[in-house]
Order: structure tokens, then C-alpha cells, then sequence
């Protein structure tokens, strides 16, 4: 059996949470076990809306998974928590979107259970020895076959970008959800969370923007970004940009988007005067539509782009906008 591990906060899916299930169910297809989705949380309020919701995939059943010590976050309540939903459910695998949060407890796991764990993972593949997941290296220049050895379960994080949404295959009528109980020794919750550091600072988190515009050293100064700004208003976009940008103070860190950065997939990607270094296409090549306006006809960033415009950016933005606002 493949579990799943949903995220949600507040009762809102991270959307990286369907991503991962396209994942499974290709996994599943290779290895023709069912799928299982749980999904934390510690009440019912925050919970049965996201477990009805990922109900229409096409999964065997959707769990959830209600305790005091899963909200609000912390490491050790989600390692004994769900530590203590694997021994019941014994799947073989366990996926997790390669989030923040994951990032963040997902080691710890799989550390207690004494079982390995591959991350950022960008495809599943099989052949005569088994499942083998691919994992980009040295910054998304080379990509490696990886093999769990050993009894399950295995841990598994796929990539934010690496499936769209829309490749979710869903059920012909939706899958039984039920309450899993579990017991955890309170003593063993050692943390006291602070605020969350992205509410701190008042970052975004591009991951979960349907609609991006990111702009490159194209843009040719600060002040320049302005433009790309407006056309962000005009489309209800998020503000991105290639690392050169960042580096230099332009936009802030947070909005930094490839290897060193953020790794996104909306569905609409607006790149201006974005060159396609290797370490900025790793970061959104997985969106599902990709416009790319640079004068550049040889840029790289138009191999991986669904509608390129070779043009200057500053004549063909403002017709855009006003394109958009009539």
C-alpha cells in the first residue's frame, strides 16, 4: 500500500499535496498497489473538508487523522503522531510534497523508524531490478536513479513542479474517508512553537501561486520592475524573479524562484527577459503553461516554453497590460 501525507493548514490543502498524488498513482500503476491518503489535522473542522475534497482522486480511501498534538506545528507532534498511523496502516511507501514542512519533519520520521528516505524527487521509473526514483543533482545538471534497500516503508518527498494539478486521475464516484485513531504519549511533545517564520516576515510562498511573473536581468534595472509589477495586478499574478535579481536587492530573497530558491509550478509562468540558466529552469519547468518574452531568439528559457515572444520587453509588456485591461 502507498500512503500519501496531505498537508493542509487551516483547512486548505497545500496544493503540492496533488502533485504528490499524481506521483503515487503513477507508482501505483508501476507497482499495482493501492493508494491510501491521510490527512492530518486536530480537529474535524480543519480536516473532513480536505478529505472530501481529495475524495475524488482515484485512491483505495482517505483517512483522517485528528489529534491535539498536530496543531499547531511542531516536529515531535508529527513524528509521534504519525509514527503511530504507520504501524497501524503499514503501507510500503509513504509520499510527502517536498515542502517546507516536510523538509522540516519528514527526516525525523524516518530516522525513528530506521528507514531511508529520497527528497525532491522529479519521476518514478521501473525496470527488471524495481522502482527506481529520479532525483535531480548539482543543481538540477544531472539526475540520479535512486533504489530504497530494505523493508518499507519507504519515504519518498516529490518535488513541488514535478506533476501538474491536473494530472490527478480521479475516481468514478469518491473514495470512503474514515477517523483513524491513534494514541501519543504527551510527555514526548518537547517543543514550544514560535510564530511560523514565513508569517514573520511577511513572505510569500510562490509554490502556491496559480499565476507567476518573474523577471530577469532583462529587465535591465530597479526601477524597471515597476512594469512588471503592473502586469502582475493586471493578471492576479505573484512577483518572481531569476537570482541575478535577487542577489543584486532588487526583490527580496523570498521571491527568488530555481535551484537556490523556490521551486514553483502555477499555471501560467510569465518570464521577462529571463535568459534559462539550468538553475532557474529547474525552479518552474514544471508550470504548466510557460510564456517567455526575451530578444534573445536563442535564450534557452524558450526550449522549455509553451508561447515565446523574441521581442523587447518593454514595448510588449505595456501592450499586454492593456490588452488585458480592455
Amino acid at each position: 500500500m502507498i500512503l500519501v501525507i496531505a498537508e493542509q493548514k487551516d483547512g486548505k490543502l497545500n496544493r503540492a499535496t496533488w502533485e504528490t498524488l499524481v506521483g503515487a498513482q503513477r507508482l501505483a500503476t508501476e507497482s499495482s498497489a493501492s493508494i491510501t491518503v491521510i490527512v492530518p489535522g486536530a480537529n474535524g473542522a480543519s480536516v473532513a473538508p480536505v478529505a472530501n475534497d481529495l475524495a475524488a482522486a482515484q485512491v483505495a480511501e482517505v483517512v483522517t487523522l485528528e489529534h491535539p498534538a498536530l496543531e499547531p506545528y511542531t516536529p515531535d507532534g508529527f513524528t509521534a503522531t504519525l509514527q503511530a498511523a504507520i504501524a497501524q496502516l503499514s503501507p510500503a511507501y509513504v509520499l510527502l510534497p517536498h515542502t517546507y514542512q516536510t523538509r522540516d519533519f519528514a527526516p525525523k520520521l524516518a530516522t525513528r523508524l530506521d528507514r531511508p528516505i529520497i527528497t525532491d524527487v522529479t519521476g518514478v521509473r521501473t525496470g527488471g531490478a524495481g522502482v527506481a526514483f529520479v532525483r535531480p543533482m548539482f543543481q538540477g545538471k544531472l539526475t540520479a536513479d535512486v533504489m530504497p534497500i530494505g523493508p518499507g516503508p519507504h519515504f519518498v518527498t516529490f518535488q513541488i513542479g514535478a506533476y501538474r494539478v491536473d494530472q490527478v486521475m480521479k475516481g468514478l464516484q469518491p473514495a470512503p474517508v474514515r477517523v483513524l485513531n491513534v494514541t501519543v504519549d504527551a510527555s514526548a511533545i518537547r517543543q514550544k512553537p514560535e510564530a511560523p517564520f514565513q508569517q514573520a516576515k511577511q513572505a510569500v510562498d510562490l509554490s502556491q501561486a496559480e499565476r507567476i511573473v518573474s523577471v530577469g536581468r532583462g529587465i535591465k534595472e530597479q526601477a524597471n520592475i515597476a512594469l512588471a509589477q503592473k502586469l502582475a495586478e493586471a493578471i492576479g499574478a505573484e512577483i518572481a524573479a531569476s537570482r541575478p535579481i535577487c542577489d543584486a536587492g532588487w526583490l527580496p530573497m523570498e521571491r527568488q524562484v530555481g535551484s537556490s530558491g523556490q521551486t514553483v509550478a502555477p499555471k501560467l509562468y510569465l518570464a521577462l527577459g529571463i535568459s534559462g540558466a539550468i538553475q532557474h529552469l529547474v525552479g518552474m519547468k514544471g508550470s504548466s503553461t510557460i510564456v517567455a518574452i526575451n530578444k534573445d531568439p536563442d535564450a534557452p528559457i524558450f526550449e522549455v516554453a509553451d508561447y515565446g515572444i523574441v521581442g523587447d520587453l518593454f514595448e510588449i509588456v505595456p501592450a499586454i497590460i492593456e490588452a488585458v485591461k480592455s
